[in-house]
């Protein structure tokens, strides 16, 4: 079995148990090996938000000491990222990131977590329905981040084409 395969189970654990959760936690680790080193981690997963989280620390600081722009960034993609791969079957659908356009708001210089929503109804209107008669849809996800103070750090928006894994024309492995 294909750790793909495993993340609609994982996911639907994680989000009624913390072992569960820090269990995905670790997988994510596996599968996306460059979030490792940086510590990012999946601090809730719920039905219609993903929160994730960057620590303060050296790995992710900037040459002031704040948190690089890059880490920013990528603890915000990861969420709105991770929040489409909980609604929507891996195995099914295939998600590519676009773009990725972030307006830095404040230097982070503590923890940082980024929050992305998505209600049922958009998850319907703008990708499940769409994609019934087209061939891909892009949707744009808002992720906002901030710092354990509550400071607003960034608003990151990230570009994601969906596609249907049968729809899919190069040759790629599937998940």
């Amino acid at each position: 079995m294909k750790a793909f395969d495993l993340l609609p189970f994982l996911i639907a654990r994680a989000r009624r148990s913390p072992r569960w959760l820090a269990l995905l936690n670790i997988v994510m680790g596996r599968l996306i090996p460059f979030n490792r080193p940086h510590g990012f981690r999946i601090a809730e997963l719920a039905e219609e938000r993903v929160v994730t989280c960057a620590s303060y620390r050296r790995a992710n600081h900037n040459h002031i000491r704040g948190i690089h722009a890059c880490a920013i960034a990528t603890v915000a993609e990861f969420s709105a990222g991770l929040l489409l791969l909980s609604r929507l079957n891996p195995g099914r659908y295939r998600l590519i990131m676009s773009k990725l356009d972030v307006e830095y708001l404040y230097q982070a210089k503590k923890d940082i977590k980024a929050m992305t929503p998505l209600s049922a109804g958009d998850l319907q209107d703008l990708i499940v329905k769409p994609l019934e008669t087209a061939e891909s849809v892009t949707v744009i996800m808002a992720t906002e981040v901030s710092d354990s103070d509550g400071a607003m750090v960034a608003l990151a928006r990230t570009s994601w084409q969906i596609k249907r894994w049968d729809k899919v024309r190069t040759k790629v492995r599937q998940p």
